[in-house]
């Protein structure tokens, strides 16, 4: 039986009716029209699915569209802002942490939950908040150098 959900995403309020069994993904991507966040493995281990909730990332893929209502819930989508995009996205493509694109949102969401707690975070610390986010293009030392570039940076 379906539920009527109003979910806030990308700061604007979304009323969707879905069955209970839904992924956040699911309702993302299907309901909503949000394409950004990838389903890779479904399983929680590649990171493709990232999206921030309260500005933490989350594995949409392993929650249910219900556990997050009424939070704040930001998609790759919700980080242009006129039109501009996040100093994270400039840096991934101004440092060539970007190849086939798949991996980019989860990764680009993650570095920015990061930089948003710790702005002057250690390279380990952004090798620990990105070991979540699988990529299989990169090598990932140009997705650390775009995230480096931006530590201690306003």
């Amino acid at each position: 039986m379906k539920r009527e959900l109003e979910l806030n995403v990308n700061d604007e309020l979304w009323e969707v009716n879905v069955e209970p069994h839904k992924t956040l993904l699911e309702v993302l991507r299907e309901d909503i029209g949000f394409t950004g966040a990838k389903e890779g493995c479904g399983l929680g281990a590649c990171g493709t699915c990232t999206v921030l909730v309260e500005g933490a990332p989350l594995l949409s893929c392993l929650t249910l569209a219900l556990e997050v209502q009424h939070k704040r819930i930001t998609t790759i989508e919700g980080l242009v802002e006129g039109g501009r995009p996040d100093p994270v996205q400039k840096a991934f493509i101004e440092h060539g942490a970007i190849q086939c694109g798949f991996c980019t949102p989860g990764n680009i969401l993650s570095a920015k939950a990061l930089l948003d707690r710790n702005p002057r975070a250690s390279r380990e610390e952004i090798e620990e908040a990105l070991a979540g986010n699988l990529c299989r293009c990169t090598g990932y030392q140009k997705i650390v150098e775009a995230v480096e570039s931006l530590v201690g940076s306003e």
